[in-house]
């Protein structure tokens, strides 16, 4: 199972085993990671799981789309490299991805 990094604004970190196929959202969720929120369930419909992708891994992970590009306009501190992690699929090739949360989702 590919290993995603969660980075708190404090700087405390979690190293999360997410089974390939679930979202980085999900990996957080189901892991009691306070930072993710995820109020609408990973529909892409209210920005609660902002996240910032580190830049050694934006490119691989890709930039945000359709309405995930438009949640993105909502969410408090937006960063060049900010995604919905709802919208992040966890593959074998994210083994390693690091995500940093932001200070509030609101």
């Amino acid at each position: 199972m590919p290993i995603i990094h969660y980075v708190e604004p404090n700087g405390a970190e979690y190293e999360i085993d997410v089974p390939v196929g679930h979202t980085v959202m999900q990996g957080a969720v189901d892991n009691m990671i306070d930072g993710i929120l995820a109020e609408c369930g990973g529909v892409c419909s209210c920005a609660t799981c902002h996240c910032y992708v580190d830049e050694a891994w934006y490119e691989r992970v890709g930039e945000p789309q359709g309405a995930e590009k438009m949640m993105l306009e909502m969410v408090v501190e937006p960063e060049p490299t900010s995604r919905l992690s709802c919208q992040i699929k966890v593959t074998e090739e994210l083994d390693g991805l690091v995500v940093r949360l932001p200070p509030s989702q609101y």
